[in-house]
């Protein structure tokens, strides 16, 4: 079954959706990570399941079953742990298969395929950076994932080889004054904006990390797209490792503040500084800590 005839079955049960958490298979279809199941698994609380008038079954697993047609909905007393398990298959299923979103567009004959996706819109200095890539049709490298998941070195191998082998790199960097006028959303945007006007390639597809983007070129916004698509991972790879370069200048010439490690988030040693140092002028000075400083020590 395809995602419709998911739905379109599940409607005829006619099931209060706030009683189950669709499952296996089903779950991986509807969120677009796989193209068809051939059954449909749900799980629920036990209340829900005591009331449901279904013949029961003992299923593969000794688990009792209560069944209807194809679907089944299993006992289970915690679904918040159900849903933490759908998230774990999910993921194992993208870093397995993260070239789903390409592999669709590429059956349609788009080849030029640009990922996009931001670092920094946490932290409280320096700018928010964005990149766009787009890889050669015979790109493989194992292992590359969102950028935050990967080690330093990681980072800087898979930087390299990426930069190496894109078809196009473009990179978009919006300073923290800009951020402080704008705010940090706007600010996001126009970055990924830049990176993708400065990419050096033909583009006909933009896969684009959860933000949604008024373009010239057709695009797809992704949630967690960093880990379902590699060519976001690598515009993941490339947007970190350029700011985080960035900030290591930036702590050379202001090592109390730790930027090394802490890359501008506001850790316990970032904010000491700031209570004993003061901001200097690469801070945000609209974000929360920052505007609280400046609160407390402006003068008349």
């Amino acid at each position: 079954m395809i995602k419709e005839e998911i739905f379109k079955k599940l409607d005829m049960l006619d099931l209060p959706k706030d009683k189950y958490v669709i499952i296996s298979g089903a779950s991986l279809v509807c969120q677009d990570l796989l193209d068809k199941t051939d059954d449909i698994d749900l799980t629920c609380s036990k209340e829900f399941y005591d009331s449901l008038n279904w013949e029961t079954k003992i299923g593969a697993f000794g688990v009792e079953i209560k069944y209807k047609d194809c679907f089944e909905i299993k006992k289970q007393l915690n679904r918040s742990t159900d849903k933490k398990l759908i998230k774990k298959l999910e993921l194992e299923v993208c870093l397995r298969d993260n070239y789903y979103f390409e592999r669709r567009l590429k059956e349609e004959g788009i080849n030029f395929i640009a990922g996009v996706d931001e670092v920094g819109r946490g932290p409280l200095v320096g700018p928010v950076v964005a990149a766009c890539v787009v890889l050669p049709l015979s790109f493989n490298l194992e292992g590359l994932t969102d950028s935050k998941k990967l080690s330093e070195k990681k980072r800087e191998f898979f930087y390299d080889k990426i930069m190496k082998e894109a078809l196009g790199v473009g990179i978009g960097v919006v300073s923290e004054k800009v951020i402080d006028e704008v705010n940090i959303y706007e600010a996001t945007k126009m970055a990924m904006k830049e990176a993708i006007e400065n990419c050096n390639c033909k583009i006909e597809h933009v896969l684009i990390d959860a933000m949604k983007l008024d373009l010239d070129v057709a695009s797809t916004s992704i949630i967690k797209g960093d880990l379902k698509s590699i060519t976001i991972s690598a515009a993941s790879v490339i947007a970190k490792v350029t700011r985080d370069r960035m900030l290591d200048e930036l702590d050379l010439k202001y090592p109390m503040y730790d930027f090394r490690k802490n890359k501008g988030y506001p850790t316990k040693k970032h904010l000491s500084a700031i209570e004993e140092y003061g901001i200097i002028p690469e801070h945000r000075k609209s974000y929360g800590p920052v505007r609280d400083y400046l609160e407390k020590h402006i003068t008349f």
